[in-house]
This record gives structure tokens, C-alpha cells and sequence, in this order.
């Protein structure tokens, strides 16, 4: 997080205690705009100060989002400690001993400060003074709003705690996978073999309460710092029939047996009905296998940990425009089976090379793998000067001869089997896979990880990518919720993501993993690659790890 962004984030550094009551209403609208968009009531943006200085944000840059983040729960930014600002916090008396505290522990909590009321969370806001009168960190930026929208702000940070988190028992926590219809049957196996191994074994240990922050036990935080210990159980959701009813099944899934989040999960040509369904339901959906995610920025609830196909759209789109110093390419073909991921995927580099002028062909096959329509599709390709493959192994594997031209073939690496593509030893010389992932040679320490762990289990690998992907999923899960304690919140989950991911050594297949508080993808680039040979598995970088 910038400066910039700590000075314009609203209500930081607010002194801490608890609310006695909290209304069990939906909170004012008008709050919620305040505090995630800074858009007041009246439509005009809101307008924050910083007191010295005199620096100045306004609109989405001086939402309260940005530093107190959705959850309300705060954050840490170096040295810097943003607390939590819900009602919880804010509004409750200060306890007078450790005997007195139930606070869930978060982060930058302060227990020891007199409760605000109505009146001092105002003065604090507009003014930068606290509860007792002293005055707030410079950082807390100043803001002038209205007796109307201040009453919707308080109203809005009084009903961001927590009633009932769905998922979470005083013994369990609730989890779902979700498979969609059209998922890889194989790839179902392995992933749900490496998640129920994960699960058993979570359960199996005798879990011991968090250490207390200071051996004596004497701080004001102690008693809130015990993790007790909960059971993982596992519910795996597996959808039918259309996607137009995916959303209406996983309706009924959630109101039989809500969950905390969903963990992994596989998914065919269409994840997006997934997708919207965990989004409107504020449902946290933690990097499921899919080759085609959505790219919805405004999102916040689902993670992935790439872009997949649309990931390699970007870079065979960017070495088409880069052209290699040669000719510029004008005309490019792509062949690709209808419902499929290539669909997509062709569609993004369609728009991409359009932008600038070329001429694309698409060259749609019909469901299945009709050899014919290939080699009459290749045919009608080979008038072009580069050709763009999303095809699958027994596809890669039929093409025959390659055409005279073009010179130039890229091919997707996620859908054509990555390094064991049975790419013919003749289409070698000119072809170039997008590869989303870390190079085989430099992967093998943060692979063998897993793998040895698949080894001591007996867990068969028949899907590497899926099942390593898969075990990275779990053990971000677990991480994740150790930082939280006992706080299960949902938007918390995501932000804990958020602040960890960057400093996670086993990354599995990607050289490393990064989300900021707008990203939705952890890892960011790839490789354009090629086999070094006209047999084997053996890549070579055409450049080095390219970010889009």
C-alpha cells in the first residue's frame, strides 16, 4: 500500500473498544457507498485532508476501503497499523482487565481506549480527534461530511460485524469444492484425493490453542489470542445439467450446508456461472482448477491463481504484435472446437490484434475430434502468416504435416498438455507454446514438495498441475486462518490472501504469487517457450517470465 493510499483511506488510527448493541438491519446504502467508493449521498465525491500537509483525495481514492479495508477489520503496511473500525471495536467499553476482554483478536486492536460515542466517532472523523480527546495519527486523514452522511457512515461501521458466520461451529469449519459437469473425470480423481488427504490429516492433529503474544499472560490481548481448535469437513458440490442451473443447484447446496468458503474445486469450459453465484452470495472462492476464470475487476470474493487460457491469449497476442523484428504480421489464423476454452481464449486475441489493424481468421470445429475438419481447417490456414492452435492433446496429436505456411505457430500450453504435448516431431521447428507457469527446470524444488507429499500418502499423481495447484489451494487456506485466530470473517479471509501471499516460499508450478487489494490472479505471467528438440520434453524460454 502507498503512502498516498494510507494518508487517503479513512478513519485510521480510530481508538478501540466495543459496541453494546448493534441493529440487526441491512445497513444504509448510503453508508456502504461512503465507506467502499467514497461517493457520498448527494452523488458528489467524497473529500478527505490530510492535516499536514494539506495533501488532498477525493472519490474511490478516499474511500475507507482502501485502509480499513472491506471487513473493517484494518490492516498492517510496514510499521504502520490500521485498526479495526466496526462497531465491535469502536463503540464498546473499554475492558478494565484481561478477565473483562472477549474481543475476537485482530491485528492493531486497542482494548485500553475509552468507547466512542455517536458525537467523538464524528469529531474523530471530521476532526482527527479521539475518544479522549487526544489527537489522531497525521495519517488519519480529515474528512467534512454532512450530518446525514456521517449518520449513514456510523450506521454502516456499527453493522459490518458479524451475527452468525455461515460455516463455522464451535467445533467445524465448513468448506465446499465445487465440480462442474463438463470437469475432467481424471482430473476430478486427483484433485479430490490430494483435498480429502489434506482434510484427514488436518483433522488428525492434536491441535494446541495460538500462543499467548507475551509468556506471562499479562497483556490486555491474552485471552484473545487462543486458536481453538476446529475440524475441517469437506462438502463437495457436484452441479448437473446446464449451466443456465448451476447457480440454482449451488442456491441449495449453500442452504443445506453453509460454508465458510469454497476451496479449489474444477471446472470445464465455464466456470462463470460459479463465479457470479460466489460473488453475490459474498462467498469466498479460493483458487479453483479452471482454464478459463473470469476477469471481473470490481470482483472480490473469487481468487485464482491465474488467468489460464485468457493468460496465454495475452501472450501469443503480444509476440504476434512484437513481430521478432521481422515482417510485421498482418494476417493470422486460429483454429479452435466450439465450447471449448479456446473459444475464449481465440475470441481475447481476436479483439487484441484487431485493435491494431490485423486480419483474423477463426476456424471453428465442431464438438468432438473429427480429424477431417482439422486437416480442412489447417488448409484454410496456411494462406496466413502466423497460426494460432487451441487444441487438445488428441487434436495436437492428428495434425499431420505442417503447412508450408505460415511460418509462425503458437499453440496454448494449458489445453495442449504443456512439456508432454504430442506435438508432432515436424511442427516442432515453428511452433511456440504459451506456457502460464514457471519453467520445469526451475520449478522442481517448490513441485517436489508436494509431490513428495503426494509419495508418503500414496496419493496417485494423474493430474500434476491439477493436484499440486490443488495442495497450494489447501495450504493457503491453512495459512490464512492461522493469522486470523478465531476472527471468521469472510471478507477477512480474502484480505489475509491478500497480505500473505507475497511472502509464500512454496509456490508450487509459479515462480511467485502476489495480490494486491484489486487483484484477483496471484501469479501474473508466463512464458512463450519452445521444445528444444523434435522429441522429448525439454523447453526453452523464447525471452524471459513476461508480465501482460
Amino acid at each position: 500500500m502507498t503512502v498516498w493510499r494510507v494518508l487517503a483511506g479513512g478513519l485510521l488510527l480510530l481508538g478501540l473498544a466495543e459496541p453494546a448493541i448493534w441493529a440487526a438491519d441491512q445497513p444504509s446504502p448510503v453508508g456502504e457507498a461512503i465507506y467502499r467508493r467514497g461517493v457520498l449521498g448527494s452523488g458528489a465525491p467524497l473529500e478527505a485532508t490530510r492535516q499536514a500537509g494539506g495533501l488532498r483525495s477525493k472519490g474511490a481514492d478516499a474511500a475507507c476501503v482502501n485502509c480499513h479495508q472491506r471487513s473493517g477489520l484494518g490492516a498492517s503496511e510496514g510499521r504502520n497499523l490500521i485498526p479495526p473500525i466496526t462497531g465491535m471495536y469502536l463503540l464498546r467499553p473499554s475492558a478494565k482487565s484481561a478477565d473483562e476482554l472477549d474481543l475476537p483478536y485482530v491485528e492493531g486492536m486497542r482494548a485500553n481506549r475509552d468507547p466512542y460515542t455517536e458525537a467523538t466517532l464524528a469529531r474523530a472523523i471530521r476532526e482527527g480527534i479521539d475518544s479522549q480527546g487526544k489527537p489522531l495519527s497525521y495519517l488519519m486523514p480529515r474528512f467534512a461530511l454532512g450530518d446525514a452522511d456521517m449518520a449513514a457512515l456510523i450506521d454502516y461501521l456499527k453493522r459490518l460485524d458479524p451475527r452468525r458466520v455461515p460455516g463455522v461451529t464451535d467445533t467445524v469449519l465448513h468448506f465446499a469444492t465445487i465440480i462442474t459437469p463438463d470437469a475432467d473425470p481424471v482430473k476430478r480423481s486427483g484433485m479430490l484425493d490430494v483435498m480429502q488427504h489434506y482434510f484427514a490429516e488436518k483433522n488428525s492433529r492434536q491441535m494446541v490453542p495460538s500462543r499467548r503474544m507475551r509468556p506471562s499472560g499479562k497483556t490486555m490481548y491474552s485471552k484473545t489470542m487462543f486458536m481453538v481448535h476446529r475440524q475441517w469437513q469437506l462438502h463437495v458440490w457436484e452441479l448437473a445439467g446446464p449451466a443456465s442451473t448451476w447457480q440454482a443447484q449451488l442456491a441449495q447446496h449453500l442452504a443445506k450446508e453453509p460454508v465458510l468458503a469454497v476451496v479449489s474445486g474444477l471446472g470445464g469450459s465455464n466456470w462463470a456461472p460459479v463465479h457470479e453465484f460466489c460473488e453475490k452470495s459474498a462467498l469466498p472462492c479460493l483458487f479453483p482448477n479452471v482454464e478459463v476464470p473470469v476477469d471481473a475487476s470490481g470482483d472480490f470474493y473469487p481468487l485464482y491463481l491465474s488467468k489460464g487460457v485468457l493468460l496465454e491469449a495475452d501472450l501469443i497476442a503480444g509476440k504476434i504484435l512484437e513481430a521478432g523484428g521481422g515482417p510485421p504480421t498482418k494476417t493470422v489464423h486460429q483454429i479452435y472446437r466450439a465450447g471449448d476454452s479456446g473459444e475464449p481464449a481465440a475470441a481475447a486475441v481476436d479483439a487484441a490484434l484487431k485493435r491494431h489493424g490485423m486480419t483474423v481468421h477463426n476456424h471453428v470445429l465442431a464438438a468432438g475430434t473429427d480429424s477431417k475438419d482439422l486437416a480442412d481447417a489447417l488448409r484454410a490456414a496456411a494462406t496466413g502468416q502466423a497460426l494460432v492452435l487451441w487444441l487438445r492433446p488428441a487434436d495436437i496429436a492428428a495434425l499431420g504435416d505442417p503447412p508450408a505456411a505460415p511460418a509462425t505457430v503458437f499453440m496454448s500450453g494449458l489445453m495442449g498438455g504443456l512439456e508432454r504435448s504430442p506435438l508432432p516431431p515436424r511442427w516442432r521447428a515453428s511452433t511456440h507454446l504459451a506456457y502460464p507457469f514457471d519453467l520445469p527446470q526451475k520449478r522442481i524444488v517448490r513441485v517436489d514438495y508436494p509431490l513428495g507429499w503426494f509419495r508418503i500418502r500414496q496419493i496417485p499423481v494423474v493430474a500434476e498441475q491439477v493436484q499440486a495447484d490443488t495442495y497450494l489451494a489447501c495450504g493457503l487456506l491453512a495459512e490464512a486462518l492461522s493469522h486470523m485466530v478465531d476472527t471468521f470473517v469472510q471478507p477477512y479471509l480474502i484480505e489475509q490472501l491478500q497480505g500473505m501471499l507475497e511472502h509464500r516460499v512454496i509456490t508450487g508450478y509459479y515462480p511467485h504469487l502476489t495480490l494486491a487489494s484489486n487483484q484477483r490472479f496471484a501469479s501474473k505471467g508466463g512464458y512463450v517457450v519452445h521444445f528444444a528438440e523434435a522429441s522429448g520434453t525439454k523447453l526453452i524460454a523464447d525471452s524471459n517470465w513476461l508480465v501482460p
